[in-house]
This record gives C-alpha cells, structure tokens and sequence, in this order.
C-alpha cells in the first residue's frame, strides 16, 4: 500500500499523523509512506526524525483581519494545489490522508479531484476550517469526537467517530504500576501541572500562588513544568522561595519539584491525582483514556478557540473542572484544586464519567477505515 499523509504546523496535527504512519507500518510492512508539509511547521523537523520522506510545498493560512499576507495566501492557495498534484502523480498513492493544518487543504483536494481515496482526521471537539471545507471532499472524516458530527455540512454516513490517537505507553499504563516504579505510597496525593513545551505565563504564576500557598505547606508531592519560555523568570521566584537546584533543569523543595520539560510525562501522568493542563486534542485524550481528574485551564490563543470547546464537552458532563484563563487567580486555581484532592468522592466521580470519553482502539478503527477505502 503506497500512503501519501499530510498534516502540519503543530504537533496536535502531525503526532496523530505519525502514529496513523506507525499503525500502517505495522500492520503493513511492505508500505510506502510519504509526507507533505511545508518548511515553516513542525512537521519539517518530527517528521524525518520519525523515518518519513517529507515534500514541501509553499501554502500559508489566511488571516481572519485584513492583512496584506492574505493576497499571499490567496496565491499559494492555487498554486499549491498544482505542487500538491505533482507530488501525487509522481508518487502514485492508494490514499492520501489529512490530519488537520491548512497544508492538508490542496494535498487533500487534489487527491479527491484525481480521484483518489481520501480521508482526514480532526482531533478537536470543533472541527478546524481545513476539516470542515475538506469534509465535502473527502471520502471519510474520522472524528475524535461525537459531538464535532453536528459542525460538519456533509454527508453524515461518511462521519465515524474513531477518537484521537494515544501513545501505546499511555494505553498500557496504569496508576498502579506507574506509583511502583516511582516509588510514591499508594495512599499520597499528587498533582501534575504543565502548560505545554513553551510554557504559559498566567498558568505558570497561578501554580506558583498553588505551590506557595497550598501543595508546599501541606506537602503534597507537585511536579510542575514551566516549558522553556518560562523557565528562567519562574526559576528565579522559586529559589526566592527556598527551593533547591537539582540540576540546571529542575528544583526541588520537599515533596514539590519544579522543572522546564515533563520528558517521562507516560510516567507521571498515570501516577498523579489531579491534573492541572490547557485543553489539547491529545490531552483531553489522554486524561479519557487513563481516567484522571483535571483542572483544565484552555488557552484563548488558539483559533477558533477551540481548546475551550475541547474542554467544555467533558466539563458539560462533569468529567472535569474548567477554569478559563480570563477568570483564573491564584485563589480560585488552589480552590478548585484542593477540592479534587480533598474530596475523594468528588474525584472519583469525575474520574469515572471522563473514561466514557475513552477510545482505546483509535488506531484500529483508523487502519479498518483505510483498508475499506482502498479496496
């Protein structure tokens, strides 16, 4: 089976992208797979690190304000149709799969009109622009969720909702085991806090108000990651606060440690109670699938804002906690917190009502849906 996938800009959109490749691999070897991008994404550094051939082509999004870029964007939107069909008559593809980023948009449309079987993959609750104009298009839309059906002005028999795809580490994992290893009593609170690789200001100094006035003095073990851009301005307010240098990437005090980068997250995160996290596709999936309890705080600087979307389909059947970012203080983020780890009840309740989210054989279904449109 020869496989053309394209998905770009963001790790929310080529992750699912690699792990699609790594599925078809495996059950496939005798698979080609290739990949489109373009230069400025992610893609163009995680994707030949994960073994792909990778193509690029020159295409950029609109802006939603005036902006001279989009007369830019409104010419590469032609011409990247042309390279895309390039790309696809030299490599001949039994399918072309989309995985969100507006790089997907010419790739997928061009492989719909040379009549080749296409589907596309949208992880969030509210389904991205380049999904909802591929939808018509495309031969299947599979879904992280069931909700994001009622946005797509399609036809609904070509909708399946497949969930979003989750590490096999994270499938295997279980709270138990991950407490063993790190040797933390079956019978202790935890709490996990990150705010993505780069790091969010608000959250990072409201979880400096959480450690300070709560999880430190009542010696709850926290790991806290502040991401990169955070790092040194944060690391600063913590020595201030007693805390001690490890190494050069993390500080401890007690039972609180305070890092730049969460890099055994498949770890910690079956480990802990309570989570505190923006809203990601793979981090509402990874919350459904190993059944924790969130304080999930959305970032409002993503497009559409989809994250609080993403978030208020498990918060609408209590199966978390939201806080928005433009209502978020250090007094109401320990609040919300301390009522998790207090409550046992509260928690578990929670815990219970965010597995019913959980799609354990995502990569399956998808491969089962491939398989069906290339026959």
């Amino acid at each position: 089976m020869r496989v053309l996938i394209s998905g770009g800009g963001t790790g929310g959109h080529i992750n699912p992208a690699l792990a699609i490749a790594d599925k078809i691999r495996k059950e496939n070897s005798d698979s080609v797979i290739e990949y489109v991008g373009t230069k400025r994404g992610l893609e163009a550094t995680l994707v030949p690190k994960a073994g792909l051939k990778i193509h690029f082509i020159k295409v950029r999004g609109f802006k939603r304000s005036l902006s001279i870029s989009n007369f830019d964007a409104a010419v590469k939107a032609v011409t990247s149709v042309i390279e895309a069909k390039k790309i696809i008559k030299a490599f001949k593809p039994d399918i072309v799969i989309g995985t969100g980023g507006y790089v997907c948009w010419p790739v997928l449309k061009a492989a719909s009109k040379m009549g080749i079987p296409t589907c596309v993959h949208e992880s969030n609750a509210f389904p991205g622009v380049t999904t909802r104009m591929l939808s018509k298009y495309v031969d299947a839309v599979m879904l992280g969720y069931e909700e994001s059906k009622q946005y797509l002005d399609c036809d609904k028999e070509k909708l399946f909702r497949v969930g979003s795809p989750v590490s096999e580490k994270m499938l295997r994992a279980n709270k138990q085991a991950a407490r063993q290893s790190l040797d933390i009593p079956e019978n202790e609170k935890m709490v996990l806090s990150a705010g993505g690789s780069l790091g969010a200001k608000p959250l990072n100094d409201n979880v400096y108000e959480l450690i300070k006035n709560y999880t430190l003095p009542q010696n709850i073990r926290h790991i806290h990651a502040t991401g990169n851009a955070g790092w040194q301005e944060q690391k600063e307010q913590y020595l201030l606060l007693g805390f001690a240098e490890l190494d050069s990437d993390t500080l401890v005090k007690g039972k609180v440690t305070v890092c730049r980068y969460i890099y055994n997250m498949h770890e910690l995160l079956p480990a802990c109670d309570v989570e505190i996290c923006r809203a990601g596709a793979m981090t509402m999936s990874e919350l459904a699938v190993l059944g924790k309890a969130a304080v999930i705080i959305p970032s409002p600087y993503v497009t559409n804002n989809h994250q609080y979307k993403n978030a208020k389909v498990l918060c609408d059947k209590n199966a978390a906690l939201m806080i928005e970012e433009k209502n978020l203080n250090g007094e109401i983020l320990t609040r919300t917190v301390k009522e998790l780890i207090e409550n046992d009840e509260k928690r578990r309740e929670i815990e219970n009502n965010v597995r019913a989210f959980a799609v354990t054989d995502t990569l399956e279904r998808v491969y089962g849906i491939i398989t069906k449109l290339v026959k």
